[in-house]
């Protein structure tokens, strides 16, 4: 650092705040400084960095091991975004999000000296081992509790499923039936939310709520069920691959979609546009949210009370050919 200062004619302190982007820099000297940096081929020394701040270039992530579309895409379109802003990622997989897995990754990350924390917190099992990250941390939540009052950046799921059941409901259809992901999660919380209260507000039957998992094995389980009862014309999935499913099973029972009974999922997975018939849906922002974690995280670091606490990104509902008007 010191031959950078000396090849580009400043003080070590300027190379620093050059290195660390700091902003009261001009910019001839920050062209300056980066041609030295060209020049000699420097590297910053980050293990040599940490000791001197007690923080390196590393962010931990806290994440279920979880090859489903939502939480995978999250976790790639958070690293790429990292790697974009000069960190690498260190991710912590655990099988379930409780107390003890939780509090092993975490004080492994630590131990790492990581910069800050993210933590991929969909389950409400996660609150009490999450409330143990000591507050000196900086750490931002991704898809965790609304109500817990941490740094938290969510996809509106209230408003996703909203925007689903409306979209339904407009094609003529009576009511809409919902087969929801695992009711402890806060995605499938808020998508039950938001179709109830549509339904409600449209003075509309609401059904039985039809729980499942993930998966699209489970949709074809439930969608033999849906497929046997003629009343059922509108559906509404917490997600793409449990639509899939119902497809399936509405194909067999000879129950054709859009004519006879329309479908919106939830995700938009690259293969959505290929179903048979291609899935309106909703489609999350990943790569939106994973920005916006990182930039919540860079403010806590900086200490910057003007950063945003909460971050709520929109979704968008995808038309494609799986709803019509009813037969």
């Amino acid at each position: 650092m010191t031959d950078v200062a000396r090849l580009a004619g400043v003080s070590h302190q300027t190379v620093s705040r050059v290195l660390n982007d700091h902003p009261n820099v001009k910019e001839q000297t920050r062209i300056r400084v980066r041609a030295a940096i060209a020049e000699l081929g420097y590297r910053p020394n980050r293990a040599a960095r940490a000791l001197v701040t007690g923080r390196s270039q590393l962010i931990g992530v806290v994440a279920r091991n979880s090859t489903l579309y939502g939480p995978a895409s999250m976790l790639t379109e958070f690293e790429q975004a990292a790697a974009d802003a000069g960190f690498a990622v260190s991710v912590g997989s655990v099988r379930e999000l409780d107390r003890s897995s939780i509090s092993a990754v975490v004080d492994r990350h630590l131990d790492q000296r990581v910069a800050g924390l993210v933590v991929i917190a969909n389950v409400a099992s996660a609150a009490e081992a999450l409330a143990e990250i000591p507050g000196d941390v900086p750490v931002v939540f991704i898809d965790g509790d609304p109500a817990s009052g941490r740094p938290l950046v969510t996809v509106d799921q209230v408003a996703g499923a909203r925007a689903a059941t409306r979209h339904l409901l407009d094609a003529g259809h009576e009511t809409v039936w919902h087969v929801s992901g695992p009711t402890d999660w806060f995605d499938s919380a808020g998508r039950i939310q938001g179709w109830k209260q549509t339904l409600l507000e449209a003075g509309a039957e609401v059904p039985p709520l039809l729980s499942a998992d993930w998966s699209a094995a489970e949709g074809y389980r439930t969608g033999q069920m849906l497929a046997r009862m003629p009343e059922v014309t509108a559906i509404f999935t917490a997600n793409d691959h449990l639509a899939l499913g119902i497809l399936r099973a509405l194909h067999e029972r000879g129950r054709r979609v859009p004519h006879d009974v329309s479908i919106v999922g939830f995700d938009d997975v690259p293969e959505a546009a290929y179903f048979i018939p291609p899935l309106t849906t909703v489609r999350q922002a990943f790569g939106d949210v994973a920005r916006a974690a990182l930039s919540l995280l860079l403010g806590q670091m900086r200490d910057d009370s003007g950063t945003a606490h909460q971050i709520v990104v929109p979704p968008q509902l995808i038309v494609r050919e799986s709803v019509s008007r009813p037969a």
